[in-house]
């Protein structure tokens, strides 16, 4: 396994320059450095965040998924609403 290096003391470093409290800046850094070495778990790139195509696109498939999702529960609303019409002239 390739393991990730994370400057804890350059980080600290960084984060009291900007103005952290230093055991503020050290639990951020000793955070980043407990992420890093995770298993299996890998820090955003520029190859894997999201571009603004990307959301759009994602945000156009959930409308979609809504609007079918919509369409379904008022054809069931539909239906039951018949069924209870054709009951009620039946039994009434």
């Amino acid at each position: 396994m390739t393991g990730t290096t994370f400057d804890t003391l350059a980080a600290a470093k960084a984060l009291r320059e900007a103005g952290f409290e230093n055991r503020q800046a050290e639990a951020v850094a000793g955070v980043m450095r407990h992420a890093t070495r995770l298993r299996g778990c890998r820090l955003a790139d520029r190859d894997t965040l999201a571009t603004k195509a990307d959301l759009a696109a994602l945000e156009a498939r959930l409308y979609r998924a809504l609007q079918m999702q919509g369409a379904g529960i008022v054809a069931v609303m539909a239906a039951l609403i018949a069924a209870l019409v054709a009951a009620l002239e039946l039994f009434g």
